[in-house]
Formats: C-alpha cells, sequence, structure tokens
C-alpha cells in the first residue's frame, strides 16, 4: 500500500503557513509557497463553473421519488471506492488541510493532482501522480508486471499489490472493498424493491449480485433489456481512463438518471442504421467485418447525480455502455445523452468560446441542437468498427493499452461525423452540415482544454493538429479566428476514420504510441488562443451541486 507521509508532512507545514497569511502576519516581500499555492487555487477553481442538478420530479410516482435517494446512497459508496482507486486514503489527505478552497478543489480532482492540467500536482511538495493510479504498487514497472506470472493481473476487476516477500498478487474488487459493496449491494436490493418495473428490479438485484461477485455481464444484459424504465442507475466498476499504466483496471462510478420518455423515442429510430453505417466505413471490408449488435439504443435523460471517475475533473455529457466486447457483439449499447449537463455546457462553455475563436461570418453555425447530435453520434459510432484485431492479438482493448481509450474517443468523435454526414445524404437528419461541422470544431476547442490527462482531451489534440495539417480550418493571424472549410474537412474526417481504424484493427500499439507522441500535444499557437479563453474567464468545465437537498427530496 502507498505512503504518503511526506506529503502529509507538507501539507501540515503549508497549512500552517495559510493561517499566518491570512491573519496578517509579517511577511517577506518574495512570495512563500503557500502564498502561490492560495493563488493560484483561486485560479484552478475558476476554470469550473457551478451547475445544479435538477429534473422535473413532476412526471415521476411517489416510489420513483423514493427510489432516487437509494440510488444516490449506493453512488456515495461509489464515490469512496474511486478516491482509492484514484488516490487512496482519502481520510488523510483530507484531515491534513484547513483552507476550504483547498479542500474544494482536491475533493473536485480527488487528489492533490488537477485534472485539467495534465495531472500535475497543485499542493506544495507533492510528486508526479502514478499512472497506474492507486491499482498498482507505485514502484512496479511494466517489465515486473509482464514478467509476473499471475491469473487476472490484467483482468479489469483486481489490484495489483504485493505479499509479505514483496512479490506481487492479485486481489479482486470484491475482497478489497468487501464491506463497502455488501453496503451498496444492500441498497440496490432496497432500490429493487421500490422498483414498480420489473426489468429495472431484475437489473438492480442483478447489480447487487455483480458487485459481490465481480461478474458484470449477467446485469450488462438485463440493463439493456429494460426498455420503458423512467428511472436509470449506471453503477459499478466501469470504465478504464483511470489507469494510464495499461487501461487495464476499471474505476467505480455511478450515474443517477430520470429519462425523458419523449426525447428518447425520438432517437430510438437512428440505432436501426448502424450495420448500413458499418458497411460504409471508409476502410477494406477486414477492418469492419464485425456486425453492430441490433439491440442498440439512444436515450435521452436529466442526470441528477454524478459519483467516482464520471464526476472526476471533467465531467461526462453522454455515455455508450457496456464496453464487455462480448455484450456489445450480441446486444448492442445503450446510447445515454445527459441533456442537461449537455446543455449546461453549451451555454456557459461552447457558445463563449465560439464568441473568442470561431470566425464571426459562421457563429450562426453554432447551435445546441447540432451539439447533442454530435455529441450523441459521438456515442452511437462507438458500436461502429472493430473491438478484436484481426490478426490474433486479442481485444483492440488489450492490444493497444493505455493508448486504447484515447484512439477510441478519437474513433467515435470522427465516426460520429461520418455518420451525420451519411444520414444527412439520406434525409433522415435535419439541418444544415454546416451547423454541424462548425459547432464540431468549436467543440475541439472546449474539449482539448481538459488537458493530456484525459482521454477526450488526447483525442482532440490529435484531430485538431491532424485537421491543421489537412487544411480543414484556416486562423486568421490578424484577428486570431478560425473559420472552417467544409469541403477540407469533410476529406480530412475520411482519412483519419481510415488512419484510427486500421490502427485499431492491426492492435498496431507502435503506430499509435506514435500518432500519440506526435499529435497528441498542444501547440504554440493553440496554446496561446486557449489562453485568450482563460483570459475571457470562459470556464474550462463544470463543477455539480448535486443530491437530494437539491433536488427536494427527503434524506434516506
Amino acid at each position: 500500500m502507498r505512503s504518503f507521509n511526506p506529503l502529509f508532512l507538507a501539507l501540515f507545514l503549508i497549512s500552517i503557513a495559510s493561517c499566518a497569511g491570512e491573519s496578517g502576519q509579517e511577511t517577506t516581500g518574495q512570495a512563500s509557497p503557500a502564498d502561490s499555492l492560495i493563488v493560484d487555487i483561486d485560479q484552478r477553481l475558476s476554470k469550473y463553473v457551478p451547475v445544479r442538478l435538477t429534473t422535473d420530479l413532476g412526471q415521476l410516482s411517489g416510489k420513483q421519488k423514493q427510489l432516487i435517494p437509494v440510488l444516490i446512497e449506493a453512488g456515495k459508496i461509489m464515490d469512496e471506492l474511486f478516491w482509492y482507486e484514484a488516490y487512496g486514503h482519502k481520510d488523510s489527505l483530507m484531515e491534513a488541510l484547513t483552507n476550504e478552497k483547498l479542500e474544494r478543489f482536491v475533493t473536485i480532482n480527488y487528489g492533490p493532482w488537477d485534472r485539467l492540467a495534465g495531472n500535475e500536482p497543485f499542493i506544495y511538495g507533492t510528486g508526479p501522480k502514478p499512472a497506474g493510479a492507486n491499482f498498482y504498487p507505485v514502484d512496479m514497472t511494466k517489465e515486473e508486471f509482464e514478467a509476473a506470472a499471475l491469473e487476472d493481473k490484467a483482468g479489469l476487476y483486481t489490484f495489483l499489490r504485493r505479499d509479505a516477500a514483496g512479490k506481487l498478487i492479485a486481489v479482486p474488487y470484491r475482497e478489497q472493498f468487501a464491506e463497502q459493496v455488501q453496503r451498496a449491494a444492500g441498497l440496490l436490493r432496497q432500490a429493487a424493491a421500490l422498483a414498480d418495473n420489473e426489468a429495472l428490479k431484475k437489473y438492480l438485484n442483478l447489480r447487487a449480485d455483480a458487485l459481490l461477485s465481480d461478474d458484470y455481464q449477467p446485469s450488462d444484459m438485463a440493463w439493456l433489456d429494460m426498455k420503458d424504465n423512467q428511472i436509470d442507475v449506471v453503477i459499478g466498476p466501469i470504465e478504464t481512463y483511470e489507469d494510464q499504466l495499461f487501461g487495464y483496471k476499471a474505476a467505480h462510478e455511478c450515474y443517477v438518471l430520470v429519462k425523458d420518455m419523449e426525447w428518447s423515442q425520438r432517437l430510438d429510430k437512428y440505432a436501426a442504421f448502424l450495420p448500413e453505417l458499418q458497411r460504409g466505413l471508409p476502410v477494406p471490408a477486414k477492418y469492419k467485418a464485425e456486425q453492430p449488435g441490433s439491440d442498440a439504443q439512444l436515450n435521452a435523460y436529466d442526470v441528477v447525480y454524478y459519483a467516482g471517475d464520471c464526476n472526476a475533473g471533467s465531467k461526462t455529457i453522454a455515455i455508450n455502455l457496456p464496453n464487455d466486447e462480448e455484450v456489445q457483439l450480441q446486444k448492442g449499447t445503450r446510447r445515454l445523452q445527459l441533456k442537461n449537463a449537455m446543455r449546461a455546457k453549451f451555454d456557459k462553455i461552447l457558445v463563449p468560446i465560439a464568441d473568442v475563436l470561431i470566425d464571426e461570418s459562421q457563429r450562426q453555425h453554432i447551435t445546441f441542437d447540432a451539439f447533442f447530435a454530435n455529441t450523441m453520434f459521438h456515442e452511437v459510432a462507438h458500436g461502429l468498427g472493430i473491438k478484436n484485431t484481426i490478426n490474433g492479438k486479442g481485444t483492440v482493448r488489450e492490444a493497444l493499452k493505455e493508448h486504447a481509450s484515447a484512439l477510441e474517443e478519437g474513433k467515435a468523435d470522427i465516426l460520429g461525423l461520418y455518420m451525420i454526414k451519411q444520414l444527412h445524404d439520406k434525409g433522415e437528419l435535419e439541418g444544415d452540415l454546416k451547423d454541424y461541422y462548425t459547432t464540431f470544431m468549436a467543440g475541439i476547442f472546449r474539449s482539448v482544454r481538459f488537458g493530456a490527462s484525459s482521454a477526450h482531451g488526447k483525442a482532440n489534440m490529435i484531430r485538431f493538429n491532424y485537421f491543421a495539417e489537412r487544411g480543414a480550418f484556416e486562423r486568421d493571424p490578424e484577428t486570431g479566428l478560425y473559420r472552417v472549410d467544409y469541403d477540407k474537412l469533410e476529406q480530412a474526417a475520411a482519412s483519419l476514420s481510415e488512419l484510427i481504424l486500421t490502427h485499431q484493427g492491426d492492435g498496431d500499439y507502435e503506430g499509435v504510441a506514435q500518432l500519440v507522441a506526435d499529435k497528441g500535444k498542444i501547440g504554440e499557437q493553440l496554446q496561446a488562443d486557449l489562453d485568450r479563453l482563460s483570459e475571457a474567464s470562459i470556464p474550462v468545465d463544470v463543477v455539480f451541486e448535486q443530491g437530494v437537498d437539491v433536488l427536494g427530496l427527503e434524506e434516506l
């Protein structure tokens, strides 16, 4: 288990120094580390704009209103587990802090590393964040891991630890978190007893079983079988973004959701086009031989609670699950559009970005409908392409390791644009293509600000640099405004789609690593333009005011 004792000592000294400075005692002309810290925290906190997570509770029954607080309690446990996965023991860190702003920023980031600044430490005396977070011993090398003859070492639901003799051992999540998953499972069963939707009841009971067994496939299948439930919850160890050493380990998270039944019905038709769109991908047949599941679903929701991985740093506004490749090929996936969170980011972040960086003649093409569609088809596009390599290297995720998430996000972005073009040409999607393309371009500026620690941020850097090389947009050197070349953007999107899909199908780890190294970075000019956004006080992302009190519901 990692020890952060030197950090705790540094925090203690910082806290004392901070209190002395704030009480007006004499200081030298040179700023102390503590003084610098307080100023820096103000700047870092300004990257986030608060958003209240609410929904129209009038549409819900009495039992549904009782259900939400139970699910939120289960979500709080996922938050505890993610803290351990991302950092270690939260209490030891938080008890060493006495500055309220610092406590708030640590809470946003689930540790002392700034997720919107490449995970750089923001507390004086803190070292770099381990690439493997707390999933592996901090002193473990990749070579030691690869050489270890250890069953399930690369499993989604195991920690790597050392035994008394210093040898690597695998510890299942169900054992590491035995007490917490018992509590969470009990809450899910309590929620199941309240559910008046039989499919939801079945899913909640199976998800409770999964937390205790680390076997999530049956509950994933049951989740996809739900069709008409108005309350939903995504809960458990799901995404592997936090493991930047290998990308093997899933981190805990939770979304509590209220489905928008009307919007969901409107979106449902698009999933039916997946097989046709798969056949039309701009790659040789062997890279698109897999068939997307026929049971794919598109739904819109208001999200009323985030916890754990999805709540850390930049906030998710759309989801494509399950990640299990077998489930995807058998049944497809569900794409969840988080409308209220999406609207907040559009109004508070994307529109102000466009006002600063997009040429005035194209700003009328920045629309919420286009933003919603771009985000939605990003999630749908996760179902396209290939899940298993064509040359026996296993799944794409296994072959590309720590680069798998960034390339998958890049694939979803670029194939989402491909889908929009194809559906628009077929007359299945309304609006001006320029709306989708211009909003897509502005969206790159929004997402690239998430930084190199984010798979989405890396994907956006790669796309920005690739598009720049191919003239998909031009920047006026006098005004600093960007103008999209729509024809060249289409051409660049097609060639990048082919590049990403072939890298995935080949399981080309070295090729992807080179792509990330060459293009997954922010150049001087782009950084200067991003600095203009900060100078204009445009936030990078949102932070939520959430919970039963915000919703006006009774505590459990």
